[in-house]
């Protein structure tokens, strides 16, 4: 069996690419069916390859456990296909992580060694989620069940263990930080957010800290929105509303899963000229994005997306480095203990193989001990009988081999046997 990961990330791939190529929350389950579709349509119509996707704003990563041939390969024209996007334009983009480096990855990503924001907690949220959702669809098996759960175990012990994280600038964090500095205050300014996921409830505990003027919720559930905003002493609106409303927010920070833009150029245009080109700070962190590329252009909007945020987060990366080396070593360590396991599981079946012959062999001698038992012979003599027959028939093949083989094929044997048998010499 082998495990894979491919994928693609902030440091391969520009925005435009990533929002591609990314899963909204409802296609993960769908998708997780397809790709192990399609590799059992490669791997001689079996079904029991496994599967998990992963795709926040920063990564698309598809994790398999595969027998099929080429599936690095396989794995990498699946998420072309999937996404119809021309798979020329998307492969050089890729990595690809085969057997231990797809485990060291997956460890690495849980524990924000691979994050934009060096130690960021939501990553392992964001991977326990998809891993919920793998299963939910029937991706996971023996393999992909046994790493995640250690991949969650190795995260959980990198962050109680190291201070990987205690400097780490969120992107919340750097949102208010870009934002004082287009606006003196952010206390003198009215805020909007546009979603009610955990990015934007993150994005809203960061700015309350400030104590804008008002805080406002936008999102396509009214109720959610409303439970939300009023955590924040906020109020809620309905994503309609937002052509009417947005001229009344000096920030805006957007993260929902819409696969099409929430906010495009006309609007912004409306919203400035109603303000009288006072300027609006727009953050937009959704993957695909929610606010139109061509808002930027406009001279009151300082539009930022979650790329243009990765000189911001990168603050007290210095004092990072040696909780880095130290989760490394963690890290390393617990890869070499999971490889272990995968390599003791691939003698499973021949463990299973020799159980079953070791009991036909058994059952056979069972069967004869019973027969002569019923004729009426000596008890001691049926068990005499029966113990040397059960140890004539399991010895055989290892005596026939042992026979059979000449020079150092037979050497080799001649120093095994006695391991396996336990026998003194």
């Amino acid at each position: 069996m082998q495990l894979l990961a491919v994928g693609l990330n902030h440091t391969t791939a520009p925005l435009s690419m990533r929002e591609k190529v990314a899963f909204a929350p409802d296609q993960i389950g769908q998708a997780v069916i397809a790709a192990r579709a399609w590799f059992a349509r490669i791997d001689e119509a079996r079904f029991s390859d496994e599967a998990a996707i992963l795709s926040t704003c920063n990564r698309t990563e598809l994790y398999v456990a595969s027998q099929a041939p080429d599936s690095i390969d396989a794995m990498a024209h699946f998420l072309a296909d999937y996404h119809k996007f021309p798979y020329a334009e998307l492969r050089p983009h890729l990595y690809t992580r085969p057997q231990d480096d797809a485990v060291r990855h997956a460890f690495r990503v849980a524990s924000g060694l691979d994050s934009m924001v060096l130690g960021e907690p939501q990553i392992l949220g964001q991977m326990k989620e998809a891993v919920r959702q793998a299963d939910d669809a029937g991706g996971l098996g023996t393999y992909l069940h046994q790493m995640f759960q250690r991949t969650f175990s190795v995260a959980k012990e990198v962050r109680s263990t190291t201070a990987i994280g205690a400097h780490s600038v969120s992107m919340a964090a750097a949102a208010v930080r870009l934002s004082q500095r287009i606006f003196d205050k952010v206390s003198e300014q009215h805020v909007l957010f546009i979603g009610a996921g955990e990015m934007i409830e993150l994005c809203a505990t960061h700015f309350a800290a400030s104590q804008p003027l008002s805080m406002t919720i936008a999102n396509r559930s009214l109720e959610r929105g409303e439970h939300l905003a009023q955590r924040f002493n906020g109020r809620a609106i309905r994503l309609a509303q937002l052509p009417d409303q947005l001229a009344q927010f000096d920030i805006v920070v957007s993260c929902t899963a819409s696969s099409l833009p929430l906010i495009g150029l006309g609007m912004v245009e409306r919203a400035i000229k109603k303000r009288r080109h006072k300027p609006i700070f727009m953050v937009d962190l959704a993957v695909p994005r929610d606010i139109e590329s061509e808002v930027g252009r406009l001279d009151d909007v300082f539009l930022y997306t979650v790329d243009d945020l990765s000189a911001v987060v990168q603050t007290g990366l210095e004092n990072r480095q040696a909780a880095v080396s130290q989760a490394e070593a963690i890290i390393e360590v617990r890869v070499q203990s999971f490889m272990h396991w995968v390599d003791s599981r691939a003698v499973v079946p021949l463990i299973q193989d020799l159980q079953e012959s070791s009991e036909i062999m058994r059952l056979a001698e069972l069967d004869r001990a019973k027969k002569m038992l019923a004729r009426g012979e000596d008890i001691e003599a049926v068990l005499e009988a029966f113990s040397k027959g059960l140890t004539a028939k399991f010895l055989h093949g290892p005596q026939h081999a042992l026979h059979q083989a000449q020079g150092d094929e037979r050497a080799r044997l001649a120093a095994l046997l006695p391991q396996l048998f336990r026998t003194k010499r």
